[in-house]
């Protein structure tokens, strides 16, 4: 089988930005080895969809390849893939849910079969700890190649919704687009202290709760994400938990990819239980077709 494989950028905040998402739209039959050559083939993070499991509750499975291993879950390969059944003409639906080796996934598709389409997936609450290693924190700050002077006045932390990744506080937007990392470091260092990749994120505009971000992954098979919603979405309760946002209805929209020249943007917003607690949140965005291959 050769798999028609759909390109398209997802979270794109200006033309020719966003993150790449190769996906295949009817997976079903396709082995291990196949995805992961798709996905060693793009260089990106790919997704895969095929039919739901024999389970009533669920309308599709996704899974999701890098170059280098399968992951459990990829937030814009899954915005990206229900955009596409929905450009392909494949949904029937506003609400589904999906499969995913994560766990269950919800997703909401707003404005369905038009070109203003947009798609929010939904991720469990998240987990926030603060890292209090000391020579851990200053071997995290050598890889950034910073110092301590360009942090802003909040802990390092590790935070998950799906993917543990560490959340790095900076001054400013100036210092984030100025990093210079050292690539050979970062899977070590993420090795010894838990996470998927680092996320260093700097304050744009507090009222409008509006942030900087960049993505260093552990060891997905590229040095830099144009746009990561798990990651993103890690960090949304990363700045609820140091008070840089409230836990209210307004969206708070994370941009990355700036200094890779792909703006991007992820929008999230908290989700509340009947008690009105916070319990998750909606992670969305838009997405855009770029090609076909096979």
């Amino acid at each position: 089988m050769i798999p028609v494989v759909h390109v398209i950028n997802v979270f794109p905040a200006a033309p020719g930005g966003g993150n790449p998402a190769p996906i295949v739209a009817q997976a079903d039959g396709m082995t291990n080895r196949q995805m992961q050559a798709v996905a060693q083939v793009y260089g990106h993070e790919c997704g895969f969809v095929f039919s739901a499991p024999g389970l009533a509750d669920y309308d599709f499975a996704l899974r999701f390849w890098v170059p280098n291993h399968e992951m459990e879950m990829c937030g814009h390969a899954t915005v990206g893939a229900i955009w596409l059944l929905d450009h392909l003409g494949l949904l029937e639906k506003d609400q589904m849910r999906l499969w995913t080796l994560s766990g269950p996934v919800d997703v909401q598709v707003h404005r369905r079969g038009t070109p203003q389409a947009s798609v929010e997936i939904s991720q469990p609450k998240g987990h926030v700890e603060d890292l209090q290693d000391a020579a851990l924190e200053a071997e995290i700050l050598a890889v950034l190649g910073i110092s301590s002077n360009e942090l802003a006045p909040f802990p390092i932390q590790n935070a998950s919704t799906s993917r543990v990744k560490t959340l790095i506080g900076l001054k400013n937007a100036q210092v984030l687009d100025n990093l210079k990392p050292d690539f050979r470091r970062i899977e070590s260092l993420c090795e010894r202290i838990g996470s998927t990749g680092l996320y260093p994120y700097a304050t744009t505009d507090v009222e409008s709760r509006q942030f900087d971000a960049r993505q260093f992954p552990k060891s997905s098979g590229y040095p830099e994400d144009a746009a990561t919603g798990i990651a993103a979405a890690a960090l949304a309760f990363g700045l609820l938990d140091n008070g840089l946002v409230s836990a209210d209805d307004r969206p708070v929209r994370i941009r990355q990819g700036r200094a890779m020249g792909k703006p991007s943007e992820i929008t999230l917003r908290f989700r509340r239980n009947e008690e009105g607690r916070v319990d998750g949140c909606w992670l969305g965005g838009y997405a855009e077709f770029v090609g076909d291959t096979a």
